[in-house]
Formats: C-alpha cells, structure tokens, sequence
C-alpha cells in the first residue's frame, strides 16, 4: 500500500521504517528539511536501537521528502504523527496537527483516503481534524473534493523497545466511525495482525508471538484508550512509590513488596519498580491532558491527580536523601549517573535527572553527571544550566561526595566499585531505581542507600 507519514519524531519515524519494513512504499514528511537531508543520507536523528539497521534494511520501500505535493497524492493511507506538546493548562498544543490536516485536505487527490491519528490528541479530534480536512477540500478549485475518512491508531512504544512493540506488539488499536475505514487499516496491519512478514535477524520474532489481537472500535473509544493505558501505567509506578514510603518507615524492603504483589496474576509485575519516578515525553503530558479534558466536563480525577504529585514528590525526596546524610550540601560535589529519562534512549524529555540536577543547583551543589547516550544532547538541550558533563563514571566519581543513580544502564551496575569508592571524598551512592547490588557495593566500601 501507498503510506504518507506526517512527522519524523520518534513514533512517525518509527512507524513508517517499520511500515516500509513489512512490504509497504512509505513516504515521510517533514518541514524540518535539516532532518529530511540527514535521513536521505542514512542519518537517524533519534537513538534507539537497531532502528539504522532497520531502516537501511527498507530503504528501497522508503522516501523522505519535505514537500506535501510529493508525500500526499496517490496515498492510501496518512498518518499524522507530529507533536503535541503540552500548553500550561496540561491540555495538548494543537498547532502542528491542526498545520497538517489542513496541508493534507489541499493535497488529497487518491479515490479514498484513510487519514489516521497517530498523534496522541485529546478524545474528540478525530471530529476535528475531519472537519479542517474538509474546509481544506471545499476550498479547492480543481476538482470535486476527494473522499477520505479519518481514523484513530494510537501508539503504545515504549522507547528503547520501540521497534519491538512496533513488529510484535500486544495489541493494535483502530476506531473509526466509517467501516471502509477498518477494512484499509486492517489491510495495512495484516502482515503485523497474522506475523507473515520475515522477521529481521537482530529482531527475531518472540516463541510465544503468533497473531496480534485487533481492537475495532469508535474514534472517541480509541482516543481514550491511549489516555487510560498511559494515565494507568503512571498510576502504577506511583502507587509503588507511595508504598516505599511505608516501607522504609517500617522497615520492609519495597522490591520484594513489589515482586509479592506483581506475581498475583491480576495485577502483574510490570511498572512496579519503586525510585524515582517516570519520566518521559508520554506519562507526564498524557496524565495532564487526561486531567485537562476531564475538567472541561466538569469532572476531576483525583486518583490521576495524586499519580502526578506523587511523581513530582520523588525527586525532591532525592534532595531529602542526600540533605540527611550529608547535612549540608551547599559546596558538595554530587554526581548523576545517568541523564536520559530511560536506558536505552537519549530522550531527556521529563527526564528526572534535570529537575534533580536543577534542585541541586539550586541549593549550591556543584553536579556532575555521565550519560553513554544522553550526553551530547543534554549539552544541546540543556547546558545552560551548569552541569558538569564527564566522559566516564569514573571521573564522575572523583572528588564526589555522594553518587546518585538517575538512569538504570547496564553499564552501571558493572562498574568496579572499589575504584569508584577510592575516588569519591565521601563513598556514598543513592540508588534511585534499585538497581544496584547493595553487598556488592558495601564490600567496596560504599555506603548503599535507596530512595525508599
């Protein structure tokens, strides 16, 4: 099928390198002709795994273009995967989806066109993009406007696995109000819905994945499944979080809490790590706009109100931590090992290790920080606000007067502690993903702690 994918972030480039992958001629857009000449040249702009193997394995089924004349004629379907980001109210900036709908009406010409929501967007916008595609055809001159219907197909990537959700996901989501509609995105997904596609070698297909379970389902219905799973996933986490406050008042250990209540087979394992919290370009704008457009009918959700000041509490409870131990902290050394909000990504978008380093900042705290990903980003994005970057864990180490785990790599949990320890002033490491060995790094002479 002919695929037009409206945005290379994260989900539109992703989508249409996996789209292109199983068998599809995909073509994505976007008006950042700086990122369209990088990626004509193999360029990926975002880090996630095995995605540069990916996409060259589908280049000959791949174009990238800045032009919505070359992008949108002859497609059969359109997704729209641009940003949302969130107003100061929580509710979803609505520019850039508003900026394509209208940019893909001016230029639909095929016979029926399925325009897809990829974007998160809030519950009702589905009807509002059908109607700015429609004021956008009624205003040609050239022909009878075009048929289209829009859809909904909202993303559930988790970055760093992005890739795998994409191929082998748990479920694919479709509302529509129109039932040709369903019939064409069907159409488009089956190789994914039966896992008839050749799977990649550096992605083997999982034993217990045969076929993807389909939800068909309304346009609303769609929309607020996305919201529910995030705002239910952010519900999760925090819940854990509240719990470790309990436990280490009574001294129970939050881990084999979380592990005794995530193998009751109704409530499962997943998100139920206790730390710092979530982070992110999802949980944080999704829960807001949920909240937003609750409030709009007149209703509030306090259970998802207090998911985000639990979440907002945890980092300042890394400031209490460290405030504890070392009773003063104006003139310390701390070190952050990690910056991205999550391994295996360089997103920093919500990352905890900002707002952490900015808190400590704050206080007089000279920080420093490692990141094998992150780095060069953060110093993009956010060097203005006086962290020292280091190009090993080591040097972070050095001279430090406590050590804080923000980001869970791999890397970090294999370090030669008894070097880290000699380098340190004071040998102290806040754990804040519980993700460290305790004894391993006690017998190297550290002092553990954890968040809760």
């Amino acid at each position: 099928m002919r695929v037009a994918i409206i945005g290379t972030g994260y989900v539109g480039l992703t989508t249409g390198v996996c789209l292109a992958s199983i068998g599809h001629r995909v073509a994505c857009l976007d008006t950042d002709q700086t990122k369209i000449a990088a990626l004509k040249n193999g360029k990926i702009p975002i880090f996630e795994p095995y995605l540069e193997d990916l996409l060259a394995d589908s280049q000959h089924n791949l174009e990238f273009t800045s032009s919505y004349a070359e992008a949108i004629p002859g497609a059969e379907v359109v997704f729209i995967a641009v940003g949302t980001p969130p107003t100061p109210s929580g509710a979803p900036n609505l520019e850039f989806l508003s900026q394509a709908a209208r940019s893909i009406g001016e230029h639909l010409d095929n016979d029926f066109t399925v325009v897809v929501n990829k974007s998160t967007v809030p519950i009702g916008s589905g009807n509002w993009v059908e109607s700015l595609l429609r004021d956008a055809c009624e205003q040609r001159s050239d022909r009878r406007g075009p048929e289209f219907a829009v859809a909904s197909n909202p993303e559930f990537l988790r970055e760093g696995s992005a890739l795998h959700d994409s191929l082998y996901p748990d479920r694919i989501v479709i509302g529509a109000d129109e039932p040709r509609a369903l019939e064409v995105l069907y159409t488009l997904y089956r190789p994914i819905l039966d896992q008839t596609f050749p799977a990649p070698t550096y992605l083997p297909r999982p034993e217990t994945v045969s076929a993807i379970p389909l939800v068909s389902t309304d346009l609303a219905s769609a929309e607020l499944i996305k919201y529910a799973a995030n705002a239910f996933l952010a519900l999760k986490i925090s819940f854990i979080n509240e719990i470790g406050l309990l436990a280490e008042r009574v001294g129970a250990d939050i881990s084999e809490v979380g592990r005794g209540i995530g193998l009751d087979s109704r409530i499962g394992p997943r998100f139920l790590n206790a730390g710092i919290g979530w982070g992110g370009s999802c949980f944080g704008k999704d829960t807001a706009a949920l909240i937003a457009t609750a409030g709009e009918y007149g209703l509030h959700l306090p259970i998802v109100e207090a998911a985000r000041k639990i979440n907002c509490r945890q980092r300042d409870r890394v400031v209490e931590k460290l405030l504890h131990e070392l009773k003063i902290l104006k003139g310390r050394s701390i070190g952050l090992l990690g910056l991205a909000f999550k391994p295996n990504t360089d997103d920093l978008r919500e990352a905890p290790a900002i707002e952490i380093a900015q808190k400590l900042i704050d206080r007089g705290v000279r920080v420093k920080a490692h990141d094998p990903i992150a780095a060069e980003r953060f110093c993009r994005e956010h060097g203005k606000i006086g962290v020292q970057l280091c190009r090993t864990p080591y040097e972070v180490a050095d001279a430090c007067d406590a050590l804080v785990l923000v980001t869970e790599w791999n890397e970090y949990r294999d370090l030669e502690w008894e070097c880290m320890a000699k380098r340190m002033r004071n040998p102290l490491v806040l754990d804040g993903r519980h993700a460290l060995d305790r004894e391993k790094l006690q017998r190297a002479g550290l002092r553990y702690l954890s968040l809760c």
